[in-house]
């Protein structure tokens, strides 16, 4: 007996068009470093980036940063990456 194929095994189409400005948003706590952490992998991953570009954010309460990278995507597979890569760095908690 076979185990159906569940339905979202089968690769989706990408709504992204390659290569295309992406804007990411990462959220951390307000400390030394983050944006440059940030800097560092956004340049790993797109060494075409342009780190003028970057957009920062603090809340309300002055206690977290939020930190906008627009990156040139290449694939599914780089931002799959991107989104792992910062989403696993000590500094950030959120990216969107």
């Amino acid at each position: 007996m076979t185990s159906p194929v569940p339905p979202d095994a089968t690769p989706q189409p990408s709504l992204i068009t390659y290569p295309s400005s992406f804007p990411i948003k990462v959220m951390g706590v307000k400390v030394e470093g983050l944006v440059h952490a940030v800097t560092t992998i956004a340049l790993a991953f797109d060494p075409n980036f342009d780190a003028s570009t970057i957009e920062l954010r603090e809340s309300k309460g002055g206690k977290y940063l939020g930190v906008t990278v627009t990156i040139t995507a290449t694939s599914r597979e780089q931002l799959d990456e991107l989104y792992r890569t910062l989403s696993t760095h000590p500094m950030v908690k959120v990216v969107l």
